[in-house]
């Protein structure tokens, strides 16, 4: 079903302590009711990977994996040996890490016969555009996080979205999306690397 969403708003909660601790956006998407996405789910019931979720009564489940040793080194899963799923269907991701422009870098996939974007606009701002094709006008999704470590997820809606879109669109909100820029990939590299040197020293 495809409906006009327009405009929503995420905002932060947190619950649980130490290893169960849970926490990241949640609120009331217009035709489509709760959406809930946990940033990422508890390490102890995703060992040796980082995993974000998004659930919704309305929507199809949406989990991004990202498995290997630089998981030590950052707190999101990130786009480097990542697999997305959206409800039963595995999604194969690509993208041109050499890119010299963000739209040259942006991830691109299909999901459901319907091909996406997803492109950076800056550390905090990113958007993903379900591309139109002979049946359907497509749909952008606008995303911008705002507050103190992103406590706040706001999304503008231009085109009839359908459940998937708004899957997507909240899910990577919990993404290290910083690859998608040049200048966020070797931010992210270089803290990765900090990172683990600082832990490998203790």
């Amino acid at each position: 079903m495809h409906t006009a969403v327009g405009e929503f708003t995420l905002e932060f909660w947190k619950e649980g302590r130490t290893h169960e601790r849970r926490s990241g956006l949640r609120g009331t998407v217009p035709g489509f009711g709760e959406v809930v996405l946990t940033a990422p789910l508890p390490l102890e019931r995703t060992p040796g990977s980082l995993v974000s979720e998004v659930r919704g009564p309305s929507i199809p489940t949406a989990v991004f994996e990202t498995r290997g040793i630089h998981t030590e080194a950052t707190d999101l899963p990130t786009l480097n040996g990542s697999t997305l799923r959206v409800g039963d269907a595995m999604v194969y991701l690509r993208r041109n890490r050499f890119g010299l422009t963000h739209r040259a870098r942006a991830l691109r996939f299909r999901y459901g016969g319907d091909h996406y974007l997803l492109r950076a606009v800056n550390r905090k701002r990113f958007v993903l555009v379900r591309r139109a094709d002979d049946q359907d006008p497509g749909v952008t999704l606008a995303a911008r996080l705002s507050g103190f470590g992103g406590r706040r997820l706001t999304v503008r809606t231009t085109g009839r979205a359908v459940a998937a879109d708004i899957s997507l669109a909240v899910l990577f909100a919990g993404v290290d999306r910083a690859p998608l820029t040049r200048s966020g990939a070797v931010r992210a590299a270089l803290g990765r690397s900090t990172r683990l040197f600082a832990e490998s020293q203790a």
